[in-house]
């Protein structure tokens, strides 16, 4: 849970070939079709803040947790920056973003929220099943009765066949990096080295370079589903990612929705 910490402040310079906003027209397709169109909505893993904006931006009265106080940065700074922006354009509208420095295991809000979401694999660096059915017992406490929750996950097929043991490389004028994978089958534990030279701005054709180590769980989907509904979830669907397709073992990314269950019903016998 430590990771994104030394280079923060690159990780969008490497992410930028990450569709967000064909990510968030389907993130939000989801939560409409399942009631929810407006109102708050929490972030968990938001890191700079890219999708949380991107929600805000869609009327979604947003709140961000992230661990890495580096990333959380960078996403106030953004979202600074975005605002004068939409300032100087006119725009009526300015998002106002709660970001919280919190783990997701440990979160804590002041009230609850119509939809929790939780992409771009952050689940996965949830090593222990007891930290996953933790933090869906606490997402599961803060939803509104009948309350939302989508996330998705990096598959084992994809740890497996996709990632394991190979090394990526990308080399531009501005940084390059190497992402190498290490794939433990017993544990089901993907390890990857990021190595990222970054071109210094003083002109002097100087580069940096950054190393982080990573470490990623894949979880049987079936499991994942037990726990959910462990947690006092209902589980309402499994996709394969970006379509309404239900998952399938070689899918490499789920998206997974479930719903708060008790409150309601806890209220009606009170």
């Amino acid at each position: 849970m430590e990771a994104y910490t030394g280079f923060a402040e690159v990780y969008d310079l490497f992410m930028d070939n990450v569709p967000y906003g064909e990510w968030s027209r389907y993130l939000i397709s989801l939560l409409q079709e399942h009631g929810v169109s407006q109102g708050l909505v929490l972030e968990l893993g938001c890191g700079t803040g890219k999708m949380t904006r991107l929600l805000a931006q869609a009327g979604y009265d947003m709140i961000g947790v992230d661990s890495s106080e580096e990333m959380l940065q960078i996403a106030r700074e953004q979202e600074w920056d975005n605002a004068e922006h939409k300032v100087e354009e006119g725009t009526t509208r300015i998002p106002d973003i709660l970001y919280l420095l919190q783990d997701m295991r440990e979160f804590e809000l002041y009230g609850t929220v119509k939809a929790v979401v939780c992409i771009c694999d952050s689940l996965n660096y949830l090593l222990e099943e007891e930290d996953l059915l933790t933090v869906f017992r606490l997402v599961n406490n803060y939803l509104d009765p009948g309350g939302v929750f989508i996330f998705d996950m990096n598959t084992l097929y994809k740890y497996r066949e996709i990632l394991g043991e190979n090394t990526i490389c990308e080399n531009r004028e501005e940084g390059s990096f190497i992402w190498e994978n290490f794939y433990d089958e017993e544990k089901q534990i993907n390890q990857y080295d990021l190595t990222l030279f970054v071109r210094e701005e003083d002109g002097q054709g100087l580069y940096r370079k950054y190393e982080e180590t990573h470490f990623q769980r894949g979880y049987d989907l079936r499991r994942v589903r037990k726990i959910l509904q462990q947690a006092g979830m209902e589980f309402v669907a499994m996709y394969d990612a970006f379509t309404r397709e239900t998952a399938q073992e070689k899918n490499e990314r789920v998206y997974i929705i479930a719903r708060e269950q008790g409150k309601q019903s806890a209220k009606q016998e009170r």
